[in-house]
């Protein structure tokens, strides 16, 4: 029902409130600002580097050509739409929805998911199969807003965004990936890195559990769109489709109700299907039962995930550039891995010579983020923390992954062919 969780919204009413606009330190004041505290956060957020980078950043289809494909930064841009319009309709609050969501993937590796698990896969080599994943992108999106990304303060000095704690948990609890009923927001604030496991733990507030179901229904209809688009899926995926719309949903029972599919489910429409999700959560939950969907929509959620991993994410097409992703990413990680010996003498120039835009960005990163080079990083007036060392092999590891996480598909890609070409 229309504003229905207005009593429970994250504003000066609720009593934990302090904690929600509570910052590291506090932000400079500008002495004429008519922003509140999450309006700032989503402005930092929508102007830092990382946030722009996701313009050329899979979201499903690696390094598209077609400019009608869905990147990572359009997908931010659904997943911002559909929670304002949740959270507006609910009476929750738009600002800390929307910055939570304008933030959500900053951390995501390039390739997608895919590169996710390559850049996990090369940290976790020397742990068992069933070790907690050290990369993963949701935690990946906090650190980057903690300790990487930053802005200029008005003496021109480069700073870390320094966001809420609201934000920044809704950050590293955004997951969609994880089908749950009835979500609710934990009741206690904890150390964001103390979360272990990407899914695992609920948001501090509504509205960030709001982010997170948003994200699972951005993410269905466009990349079944997209598939069509790329002709991965044939008939038999389409009459597959119109089967789980008819078994869930029952709109071949009942022709009288709008259908997200047509009738001769050769097409979805992606605005109609999004429509109806967030029609029936916003239908359906209430501050006592959670955010949840009918059953029929819940079922039709769960199969269309199956469906699209089935005919979409494991498609021998996809399965096909992972493989080159793989290569491209574990050449980048070799190559720079090799280069600590040279960062020991301030040699790193002299080593990635033949790879000279590798090389600029590279240098840039380590002398902003580690102590390669102190009196460089004071004159760039670099006002961040050592957040690697050089000297420790496992600080440097985890410089370099970090590294490899924010580059584009498309650096990646040319990072990679200047590195083997000769």
């Amino acid at each position: 029902m229309k504003d229905s969780f207005s009593s429970v919204r994250t504003d000066k009413d609720n009593p934990l409130w302090q904690q929600c606009i509570k910052r590291e330190t506090p932000l400079y004041a500008r002495g004429n600002d008519i922003r509140s505290e999450f309006e700032r956060d989503y402005t930092r957020l929508l102007h830092c580097l990382a946030y722009r980078r996701l313009k050329h950043k899979t979201q499903v289809f690696f390094a598209p050509h077609n400019d009608h494909i869905c990147t990572r930064m359009e997908h931010v841009s659904h997943v911002a739409s559909v929670s304002r319009t949740i959270a507006k309709h609910l009476g929750l609050n738009t600002e800390l929805t929307e910055a939570i969501a304008i933030g959500h993937d900053i951390g995501h590796a390039p390739f997608g998911h895919a590169g996710e698990d390559i850049l996990n896969s090369l940290m976790s080599q020397k742990e068992g199969r069933n070790a907690p994943k050290k990369f993963w992108h949701e935690r990946n999106s906090l650190f980057f807003a903690d300790f990487i990304e930053t802005l200029q303060d008005p003496e021109g000095a480069e700073r870390n965004l320094n966001l809420t704690y609201a934000v920044r948990d809704g950050l590293i609890c955004h997951c969609g990936e994880i089908d749950q009923q009835g979500l609710r927001p934990r009741t206690e604030t904890m150390n964001l890195y103390d979360i272990k496991r990407p899914g695992m733990t609920n948001p501090y507030t509504w509205e960030g559990c709001v982010v997170k179901v948003s994200d699972k229904i951005a993410f269905l209809g466009r990349d079944i769109e997209d598939a069509r688009t790329y002709h991965i899926l044939d008939m038999a995926s389409y009459r597959q489709l119109r089967e789980i719309v008819a078994s869930t949903l029952g709109f071949e029972r009942n022709p009288g109700k709008p259908s997200s599919v047509h009738r001769s489910g050769r097409a979805v429409n992606t605005t109609v299907l999004i429509n109806d999700m967030i029609v029936d959560l916003c239908e359906q939950s209430t501050p006592e039962q959670g955010l949840c969907f009918s059953e029929p929509y819940f079922r039709f959620i769960t199969e269309l995930k199956r469906f699209s991993f089935a005919n979409i994410y494991n498609n021998w097409r996809l399965v096909e550039f992972q493989n080159y992703a793989r290569e491209v990413l574990g050449c980048i990680y070799r190559t720079l891995m090799r280069a600590q010996i040279y960062a020991h003498n301030r040699r790193i120039e002299q080593y990635l010579r033949y790879t000279p835009n590798l090389c600029k960005v590279f240098t840039e990163w380590i002398t902003k983020y580690t102590n390669y080079d102190l009196s460089r990083k004071k004159t760039f007036r670099y006002e961040t923390k050592e957040v690697f060392d050089i000297h420790d092999t496992e600080s440097w590891e985890k410089c370099i992954i970090e590294f490899i996480s924010g580059m584009t598909d498309q650096f990646a890609i040319s990072s990679f062919e200047e590195i083997i070409s000769f």
